[in-house]
């Protein structure tokens, strides 16, 4: 078995403390890109990911509301993590076909260094042909750097099926490696398009007047990571302060195969994308908006697809 050196941002076991909930605060604000990270690559998307992490935010503040006391805090927060992204799964294989896993009874652990950088460059698309016990223990070990027992605490797998796990999850993943991706081109419904290209072009335009006018009384707002709004009148603040600054171009595009509005720097020379915009229609009037320009996290696995025209 390969024996590992700590890492200084390993889950190593803590004093046990009271835990409350501004403690579960400061520690959130280095740890949200890691849970995001792991929730995005359990669900396959960016988006959903971020889903799961505003879950686990929740249970996890309804649980420190009793200031309880934690051993390991951030493995304790990981395990919510997790049963909130097998929740997820277990919702959305509801429509699909069941998935079925085998276990194994022991396996040895292998050296996980060229598995770790494997598993660290592969897509979102890839993790998610793994089944979902190889899916947890590949990110768990290879990407987020636990061991073996931490991941056993985290998932509350035995040690076994989580060797077996992390073996066949990494075997899979290289046999991926090796084919050629195939992937069909990206492309917007004709009305998604329409839509989306109007709100933009009015965005770029900075006619915001216009804007408001196409947003529902009962619109829902989310600068994610920042703020919620609610309604038209509250919502309506949002524009101005997009209007107060000018590090922002909008495009169309796909984040994870959902129409999406890109939010581009024009000051930098290649127009680096800073973050993206998804937008909810009913009818011809907006109803939701969620922005993710203060989530910089969420584009380190997203799939971006720029829309031309």
């Amino acid at each position: 078995m390969c024996l590992r050196t700590a890492k200084p941002d390993r889950m190593d076991a803590m004093i046990p403390q009271k835990f409350d909930r501004p403690a579960l605060e400061a520690m959130l604000s280095g740890l949200r890109p890691k849970l995001h990270r792991y929730c995005a690559r359990m669900a396959g998307s960016v988006i959903d990911g971020e889903d799961i992490v505003q879950e686990t935010l929740m249970k996890a503040l309804q649980a420190v509301d009793g200031s309880i006391t934690v051993e390991r805090p951030e493995q304790w927060l990981f395990r919510i993590a997790h049963n909130a992204a097998q929740d997820h799964l277990r919702r959305r294989h509801r429509e699909r076909s069941r998935m079925t896993e085998t276990d194994m009874t022991a396996i040895e652990d292998p050296s996980g260094s060229a598995d770790s950088r494997l598993a660290a460059a592969a897509g979102l698309r890839s993790f998610m042909q793994l089944s979902v016990a190889q899916r947890s223990a590949v990110i768990l070990v290879d990407v987020l750097g636990l061991s073996l027992h931490e991941t056993c605490e985290v998932t509350g797998a035995t040690l076994a099926a989580t060797k077996a796990a992390l073996h066949r999850g990494r075997a899979q993943l290289r046999v991926l490696a090796a084919e050629p991706e195939q992937v069909a081109a990206p492309r917007l419904d004709a009305d998604d398009e329409r839509r989306l290209r109007r709100y933009v072009d009015l965005f770029n335009a900075r006619d915001f007047d216009a804007v408001r006018a196409l947003i529902a009384e009962d619109i829902q707002l989310e600068l994610v990571n920042r703020l919620r709004l609610r309604g038209k009148a509250e919502v309506s603040t949002y524009f101005g302060n997009y209007d107060r600054i000018s590090d922002w171009t909008l495009s169309l595009g796909l984040v994870d195969g959902r129409p999406a509005i890109l939010i581009r720097n024009p000051q930098e020379p290649d127009g680096a994308i800073r973050g993206f915009m998804l937008v909810e229609w009913r009818d011809e009037r907006v109803v939701q908006i969620r922005d993710f320009r203060y989530a910089p996290w969420c584009l380190v696995d997203a799939e971006i697809s720029a829309v031309e025209g």
